[in-house]
């Protein structure tokens, strides 16, 4: 009973097999079908090894939520160099509330205005770096990834026997995650009840050149493969009275790579610069302002790739879709080239009439051969 049960089941699932198998006698290899199974395993190879490319390969998505974080402090990262001595200017931020924040965490260098040639190059560089982010912006995911952290030149030493004509402004401030302005203008700045006020009546205006470049500009956590917009910015005054005004807005960022995990800010900016000239209507002060203002939306940017079990399964969709296609396509051509050679063969077959000397009419139908063994009969 045993046997008979374990019979039938296997006759059950012979009879399910949905891959019955032909007998080699059955089969016929043939030129054409060796060609074209060449054919399909060399555009499987080629298509898998592409597919295997695609699958190391990432890319970065895109997310946008609203920031909740109001009680955190805001990084301000500044190294400006400006084309005044350090004791003429001074840097701090006030912000929407009116807070003034201290300028502690700055360090005023004297330096020369003019960059040395290694500097030079540098800052070339930059800019041209900028200039390509601004015409392709997948550039910046190039950078999300690699995490390029490109190393400034130092700063070579002044030579002695040139007095400073600049003053480099570099360090860090934390300031309320308010909007707020950051300036840099002539005299030191002092506090005072409705604000702040600077000490620029003892500064002459012969002395004013808010000429400055910005070799870099940030905020929040400073990580690699980040160039902000506004470094390498180099402006120079064509007045004495001057101010420079930089409109920028922070963007919350949370960057999650493969190399790099980290909560920063991103930002935009737009610029414009006018003479002061009160008797023109031009009211102001000369310097710099930069001008802030926060997102509360926040962007998390986060690198990934193909998942394995999609990489199997359009692996497997190539290779079977390529093995039937290509099967089709020989059948087909197969059968019209038959069907072209049938034709053909019919072709050679032509019908005659032939009239004996009775006067009896004979068609014969065939080739020319067969028409001359006929006639040769006759």
């Amino acid at each position: 009973m045993r046997r008979l049960t374990k019979k039938k089941a296997l006759t059950l699932v012979k009879e399910l097999d949905a891959f019955p198998k032909v007998p080699e006698s059955y089969v016929e290899s043939t030129a054409s079908g060796g060609t074209v199974s060449l054919i399909a395993f060399t555009l499987m190879a080629v298509l898998a090894f592409l597919e295997f490319f695609v699958y190391t390969n990432t890319w970065m998505k895109y997310e946008y939520e609203v920031d909740k974080d109001f009680s955190s402090k805001l990084r301000i990262n500044v190294d400006i160099t400006v084309a005044m001595r350090c004791q003429y200017i001074g840097a701090d931020v006030l912000d929407l509330a009116e807070t003034m924040v201290a300028s502690d965490g700055l360090n005023y260098e004297p330096v020369n205005f003019e960059l040395s040639p290694d500097e030079r190059l540098w800052h070339i560089t930059l800019l041209h770096i900028q200039e390509r982010l601004k015409v392709e912006h997948s550039l910046q995911d190039v950078l999300f990834k690699t995490a390029v952290k490109g190393a400034q030149p130092a700063k070579t030493q002044r030579d002695s026997s040139s007095p400073p004509n600049a003053c480099r402004i570099h360090g860090h401030l934390y300031v309320n995650k308010v909007a707020g302005n950051f300036h840099i203008t002539v005299g030191k700045s002092i506090p005072h009840p409705r604000g702040h006020a600077h000490l620029a009546a003892l500064v002459s205006h012969d002395s004013y050149n808010f000429s400055h470049r910005i070799d870099h500009l940030s905020f929040g956590e400073a990580i690699p493969g980040l160039i902000s917009p506004l470094d390498g910015t180099e402006k120079i005054a064509a007045d004495y009275n001057h101010m420079f005004q930089y409109f920028i807005t922070i963007v919350p960022t949370k960057l999650n790579t493969y190399k790099v995990s980290a909560e920063t800010h991103q930002y935009s900016v737009t610029e414009r610069e006018r003479v002061i000239n009160h008797a023109a209507g031009s009211h102001g002060v000369s310097g710099i302002f930069m001008k802030y203002d926060i997102s509360s939306l926040m962007v998390k940017v986060t690198e990934q790739h193909m998942p394995f079990w999609k990489f199997l399964v359009r692996l497997c969709g190539i290779v079977g879709g390529i093995f039937s296609t290509t099967g089709m396509i020989h059948g087909l051509v197969g059968f019209l080239v038959d069907v072209a050679c049938c034709r053909f063969k019919m072709g050679g077959y032509r019908l005659k009439t032939l009239t004996t000397s009775d006067g009896q009419t004979n068609d014969i139908r065939g080739d020319s051969k067969s028409w001359g063994l006929f006639r040769k009969q006759l």
